[in-house]
């Protein structure tokens, strides 16, 4: 069996969405997604350039072959870009295998090691009962973790509240890059503080309750925000700050035992080897999409596992 043809597929108007067909002669094809919220022209192009000529007449069985080939083959490695693309590849190719097969992909790797999985749900608002307000309403649909986000108030937007608009790109106004926002960490502390304070008085102890900082701190201003938010028992703070430099987590993590989460940027182990070898983080959030695939993320969920890192990959609307 050999790669036949490989087509990159672009949809949806206002918004890129970027899917791979991988098609063999034997006529057995796979998907892979390779969307890139913001930037799903460059892997467009990565992949009609650079990837897809090098994998027509190749066996699609190969798919560790494929995926090291890909990876260690160019002196570019890692970053956004490639590791979309790379991903949307693996997908693809464990899609045909599963298929050839004739199981599910998780059978191939080993089968189900639990009955079902925990989701979160958003609810937000423009103030703190209609972010409870919206909760509750979650609650009753069965969701048992619950991520809180309400608008500051004094700024005129507040990212990740969403308003009236279905979703990020909408609400930044169909285009490409974020709008320019003002910022007051002093006023957010006391907002966040507030709703999660009466979160608990509402709800009690036992619903999860989740809260994204969207990386608007620095380290301390995020080790502040964790240790204040220590009394209304976090499922996980996630993105408390940038972690472009690991050590950052390490400041954060000496003054709290809130649990942290990171990692829908991450494009590589390397962008987490230090925070979860370390433990600074309690939660990785690597997505198959940016993190070469089901391969590439398999790497990073199995080394945290090995630290006692749990793994919640994101899903984003991308």
């Amino acid at each position: 069996m050999k790669i036949s043809e490989i087509k990159v597929l672009v949809t949806c108007p206002g918004r890129n969405f970027v899917t791979v067909k991988i098609v063999t002669d034997a006529g057995v094809y796979g998907l892979g997604d390779a969307t890139i919220n913001g930037r799903e022209q460059a892997v467009i192009a990565c992949l009609n350039e650079h990837v897809v000529p090098c994998l027509i007449d190749r066996d699609p069985q190969d798919i560790e072959d494929i995926w090291q080939y890909l990876y260690r083959g160019v002196y570019w490695r890692r970053g956004p870009i490639g590791m979309a693309a790379i991903a949307a590849i693996d997908m693809a190719l464990w899609d045909i295998k599963g298929k050839i097969a004739g199981l599910p992909v998780y059978q191939l790797l080993g089968g189900r090691s639990r009955k079902s999985v925990t989701l979160y749900a958003h609810a937000n608002g423009e103030t703190i009962d209609e972010t409870l307000e919206n909760a509750a309403a979650l609650m009753d649909q069965g969701f048992k973790a619950i991520r809180l986000q309400s608008a500051i108030p004094g700024l005129p937007v507040t990212y990740g509240v969403l308003g009236e608009q279905k979703d990020y790109f909408e609400l930044q106004g169909n285009r490409p890059l974020p709008p320019e926002e003002e910022w007051s960490t002093k006023k957010y502390y006391k907002l966040v503080v507030e709703l999660f304070k009466k979160a608990r008085e509402k709800f009690g102890p036992d619903v999860h309750l989740l809260h994204d900082v969207h990386s608007r701190l620095t380290p301390i201003e995020a080790a502040r925000l964790s240790k204040l938010l220590e009394p209304y028992d976090l499922m996980f703070l996630e993105d408390a700050c940038i972690a472009e430099n690991q050590d950052s987590f390490k400041l954060v993590r000496n003054h709290t035992v809130t649990p942290l989460a990171i990692g829908e940027t991450f494009n590589s182990i390397w962008d987490c080897k230090e925070l979860i070898q370390n433990q600074w983080i309690d939660y990785i959030r690597a997505a198959a999409t940016h993190a070469g695939g089901i391969t590439g993320l398999r790497r990073i969920i199995d080394f945290a596992a090995i630290h006692d890192v749990k793994s919640a990959p994101h899903g984003a609307p991308d």
